[in-house]
């Protein structure tokens, strides 16, 4: 059995910025790492300390030392220079397997949209692993944090008011336009190999309900029209029943932002999901652990 988790670290952080120190979260983390009993593991809000003129995810290397993930295989997304960790919400993706080729991929498919002559860059990029299972085949995992609906702040003179509502306008439009990138890597990746098993992870912002799902996924619109079912990807949290589907309390209300998508190969190998939500309310209150709920699904691969 394979098993494969996403998680929102929220903020992970060893520096003077962390609103909660790391010595305290760290008796949080560790356990519910612990408890995913993960091969894969998709993380995501993992900020970098500058040491010696290069930024380092000390945070990580604390949470993961002497735990049952320290000897996986690790790729790590890049600053949007392309020379190291960025210094806010990077990606990681662990394997217990050989990753065989990564790559932190941001506007190679889709060029930042322009709004009023401004381009629209994502916050974060993809990254992507190939890692090599050991019965020989190759998984394709996808890890990305989309844009969360926050207005984007104002880039020119508007009113309060103006700047408020054309600031979420930005926001969906990043958010949207790098599910579109997800996708369109996702159709690459299924083009070459209808066979392939692909999983995309993470913190999409997006409930099962959101445009930004509908498009990750490559269902059927409201006219009906489609991708190829070759290609479509399959939310995983649709296996659960609705009072189960939910990884995040915001106001009161259960959301489920956090996801797993399977390509149709992988999702006949599915067997369950499992979201570790008990505890959210009270880690919410004391700020140690993550607002956000791990996900964890389980493969039936020899």
């Amino acid at each position: 059995m394979l098993r494969l988790a996403t998680f929102n670290l929220e903020n992970l952080d060893d520096g003077p910025r962390a609103e909660v120190p790391l010595a305290e979260r760290l008796p949080v983390l560790r356990p519910q790492l612990a408890r995913l009993e993960a091969d894969l593991l998709c993380l995501q809000e993992i900020n970098a300390e500058r040491r010696g003129g290069a930024r380092r995810l000390t945070a990580l290397d604390a949470l993961l030392e002497d735990g049952p993930y320290a000897g996986y295989y690790r790729a790590v997304s890049l600053s949007e220079s392309g020379h190291g960790a960025a210094d806010r919400h990077n990606l990681a993706i662990l394997s217990r397997w050989p990753i065989r080729r990564w790559h932190s991929l941001r506007h190679e498919l889709v060029a930042p949209p322009e709004l009023e002559g401004r381009p629209q860059k994502w916050d974060r990029p993809l990254l992507w692993a190939e890692i090599a299972l050991p019965d020989g085949r190759p998984l394709t995992l996808v890890d990305l944090h989309l844009r969360a609906p926050r207005a984007v702040p104002a880039e020119q003179e508007e009113s309060e008011a103006a700047g408020w509502a054309a600031g979420f306008y930005r926001a969906a439009v990043r958010r949207l336009g790098q599910a579109l990138e997800a996708r369109l890597l996702v159709e690459r990746l299924l083009a070459a190999d209808p066979e392939a098993l692909v999983a995309v992870c993470g913190d999409c912002n997006a409930t099962l309900e959101d445009d930004a799902l509908h498009l990750l996924e490559g269902g059927a619109d409201e006219a009906g029209a489609a991708v190829p079912s070759g290609s479509r990807l399959v939310a995983l949290a649709r296996s659960l029943p609705a009072d189960r589907r939910f990884s995040l309390l915001y106001g009161g209300e259960r959301l489920l932002l956090d996801h797993i998508l399977a390509s149709r190969p992988l999702h006949g190998l599915f067997r369950g999901l499992e979201i570790h939500n008990e505890l959210l309310s009270a880690e919410a209150e004391d700020g140690a652990g993550s607002g956000h709920a791990p996900l964890v699904a389980a493969f039936a691969l020899a």
